[in-house]
């Protein structure tokens, strides 16, 4: 595992003053142009999936469509995106929350997850928490199980982990990278 944390990092650029002054952006765009560290990262993410039991794998938009797709596709389950408010055609439910720049909503449509589903969320960063917080919120509304969360990397400086710990309520939460 070691090797993959490190070829993940290597892939990983730094931007500074992204997307405002005093912010250290973390691309990985790199990363995702690099086919053996995107299988790496696939792989890694898709035995999180098996691991938790899963039945369907939540993408928080936008980089979290990138990622969870090709896990679920791998784990061999449903993908499910769960978008900005306003996104999705027909019925859906909504969360706001608030996030590290301001606030926003997601949304998913509700008959995408059953009280049978177990679900893993998977987005690229974890930061405050706030996103990801909303996804177990809507999920939990949608009558679905949360299986936990995973993410490539986290930000632990930001403490987002502590809020999700409590929203989990004993689902794991993996994340590959420490940052």
């Amino acid at each position: 595992m070691t090797e993959i944390r490190e070829l993940l990092l290597s892939r990983i650029r730094d931007v500074a003053d992204y997307p405002e002054p005093g912010v250290m952006f973390k691309d990985i765009t790199p990363l995702l142009a690099d086919p053996a560290a995107f299988t790496a990262l696939t792989d890694a993410l898709a035995e999180t999936a098996q691991n938790t039991g899963a039945t369907k794998v939540v993408g928080l938009e936008a980089r979290g469509f990138i990622l969870g797709a090709p896990v679920a596709v791998r784990a061999g389950l449903g993908f499910i995106p769960v978008r900005k408010a306003g996104k999705l055609p027909g019925a859906t439910l909504r969360q706001a929350y608030d996030l590290e720049y301001g606030s926003a909503e997601i949304e998913v449509h509700a008959e995408d997850l059953t009280s049978a589903d177990r679900v893993l969320i998977v987005d690229d960063v974890l930061a405050t928490g706030g996103t990801a917080e909303a996804a177990i919120q809507l999920i939990h509304r949608a009558g679905a199980e949360v299986a936990g969360v995973a993410v490539l990397m986290e930000l632990g400086f930001l403490d987002g982990r502590a809020r999700l710990e409590r929203a989990l309520n004993g689902a794991p939460l993996e994340a590959l990278l420490q940052v």
